[in-house]
């Protein structure tokens, strides 16, 4: 089981972004947002691919937003083996998008059990798509 948060687990694709913020389907799942969908043609081996937003909107400071994104990311990559392996017992590869709503910044805790929430609810409505 590895416990890494790779550049080919990054959503990095301009072309690939739009997509999904134009197709995707999307959920609420406090304090993100996610925008996800369903994808066949993913280039590299995982089954999924992210991208962490904290927006300026929400918080002014650099350094406030890099906290938000250093925690999720931290979270995220604790948790993510359940998802993957749900994703490639059913053979789909996923991309996905979390926007952090909340006005503060949550602590680390209460982050991990609002992520362990968010990927099983996120399991929940791609089993609904299938």
């Amino acid at each position: 089981m590895s416990f890494t948060f790779s550049k080919e687990e990054r959503l990095c694709s301009r072309q690939l972004i739009d997509r999904l913020y134009n197709e995707g389907h999307r959920m609420m799942a406090y304090p993100y947002s996610v925008q996800w969908m369903i994808v066949t043609d993913l280039s590299n081996h995982t089954p999924c691919q992210v991208l962490i937003v904290a927006p300026k909107r929400k918080f002014h400071h650099a350094v406030d937003r890099n906290r938000v994104r250093r925690l999720t990311r931290e979270c995220y990559r604790l948790r993510k083996q359940h998802l993957y392996d749900f994703l490639n017992m059913h053979g789909i590869s996923i991309v996905f998008s979390m926007v952090y709503i909340h006005n503060e910044i949550m602590s680390f805790e209460q982050l991990g059990h609002k992520m362990d929430k968010l990927l099983e609810q996120l399991e929940k409505e791609i089993t609904a798509t299938l």
